[in-house]
């Protein structure tokens, strides 16, 4: 591995690391404030970040195996797994908007005021797409998909924070309670591409 791309491979396997850290928190704390406000949204906002969890998870699993000198062989095969479990939660996520802007609209289960889940999603807002821009970056460099594929994960993330805030503080200062459950359906537009490319992606790999 030549000396440019094992810079590359170290800098993704540290903005992994981080990645992967503030999903354990960002879920236990969206959680945690989900059912202490008994919002459904929180929770779910929560449950999103699992699934965050376990895609940044692969992939820092992938990139460690090429940073440690891995064969070819064997970071090709970490690569095409890497690309196969994005896909998957990149086509959870899709589920989870779908079900949960729905089940929402259905029931008129408006957001609840919690500090501390607006806190969390602003922090989420501000910080994701700062994570998924150094991730497609280092991904181009090194010609990863499933990297590509994570970043797209990440931001997911922050569009999904920004509409729980959005939702947060809209519905507590007048009432509007519709405003996050349509704008995450309109995004399924984006995210149904996105999951589309990456099934494309894993299965030319399989290909290949």
């Amino acid at each position: 591995m030549d000396t440019t791309r094992e810079a590359d491979v170290r800098q993704g396997v540290r903005i992994e690391v981080v990645s992967v850290v503030w999903m354990v928190f960002e879920m236990v704390v969206s959680i945690g404030a989900g059912i202490a406000a008994g919002s459904i949204l929180l929770i779910a906002f929560g449950l999103d970040s699992l699934i965050e969890l376990v895609s940044g998870g692969v992939l820092l699993w992938r990139l460690r195996v090429e940073s440690k000198g891995g064969y070819v062989e064997r970071v090709e095969r970490a690569e095409h797994r890497a690309t196969w479990v994005v896909a998957i939660s990149l086509g959870l996520l899709c589920v989870y908007v779908l079900v949960t802007s729905v089940y929402g609209l259905i029931t008129h289960a408006s957001p609840e005021s919690s500090p501390l889940g607006i806190a969390i999603s602003a922090a989420a807002v501000l910080l994701m797409p700062f994570l998924a821009a150094g991730k497609r970056r280092i991904a181009r460099r090194i010609d990863s998909e499933a990297l590509a594929g994570d970043a797209a994960n990440s931001i997911t993330c922050a569009y999904m924070a920004g509409t729980v805030l959005a939702g947060l503080l809209l519905n507590s200062l007048f009432g509007w309670w519709r405003v996050e459950y349509l704008a995450a359906l309109l995004f399924l537009v984006w995210l149904g591409r996105e999951t589309w490319e990456a099934f494309e992606e894993a299965r030319e790999g399989k290909e290949d």
